[in-house]
């Protein structure tokens, strides 16, 4: 019987290479989070951590290049259009963005890296809320400042970027039901994201309202 020699590693050029380590660190962070020391991960890998090393020098830098894999690739410009954009109802706007946005990060990578990179208190999480703040929370606010007849440049008081953290957290949860519960998804996301967004869309209008109406009756009383 001949004897059966092991299968070689497939000699892959240097980009190739790095690319595959980080998608399986990316797969064992979406399960195991971010405890292991870098040694543990080339195990699970399947490497040596001199290899980890050479293409990744410190766990700080792998955890960066999968937060740029997984959440910086995936955000889309055009969202930052679609928001801006007032030929079109705001509420459809909002509609046309969630729909989009929840088809990218509704994945297991994106929420279970999300989740557990919070509970660990690394940067992933400061960073991406940073970038939601500014880009998309913030712009919904403005524009409907701007809906209302109020500044719609003004940077948001902290009480109104609640209001669009609600909306968000509510479309958010449906993901966290479905990738880290195990839950089953609901079967028509569509129409939920588009009735959560029509409460919220008449909810904040009237919010906004009230600040309108308020505006001339503050600058009566100052002038």
């Amino acid at each position: 019987m001949v004897p059966k020699h092991p299968t070689k590693r497939r000699r892959l050029p240097p980009t190739e290479r790095r690319e595959e380590i980080l998608q399986k660190a990316i797969n064992l962070f979406s399960e195991h989070g971010f405890e292991s020391s870098t040694r543990e991960i080339a195990r699970q890998l399947g490497i040596t951590q001199p290899l980890l090393y050479r293409y990744f020098p410190s766990k700080e830098d792998l955890i960066r290049e999968a937060y740029r894999s997984v959440y910086l690739e995936r955000w889309d410009v055009e969202w930052d259009r679609l928001l801006c954009d007032r030929t079109k109802p705001l509420d459809w706007r909002l509609k046309a963005f969630y729909d989009s946005y929840t088809h990218a990060i509704f994945t297991r990578d994106w929420m279970r890296i999300y989740l557990f990179s919070g509970l660990k208190g690394a940067d992933i999480n400061r960073w991406y809320i940073g970038l939601l703040e500014e880009r998309i929370l913030q712009r919904i606010i403005k524009e409907y400042r701007h809906l209302a007849g109020l500044d719609g440049e003004r940077q948001p008081e902290a009480e109104e970027l609640e209001l669009a953290w609600a909306l968000h957290s509510g479309i958010f949860y449906l993901g966290v039901r479905e990738h880290i519960f195990s839950l089953p998804p609901p079967k028509d996301r569509q129409r939920i994201i588009g009735n959560v967004v029509d409460v919220f869309h008449h909810g904040i209008q009237a919010y906004f309202s009230k600040l309108s109406a308020m505006k001339p009756a503050k600058l009566a009383a100052q002038s």
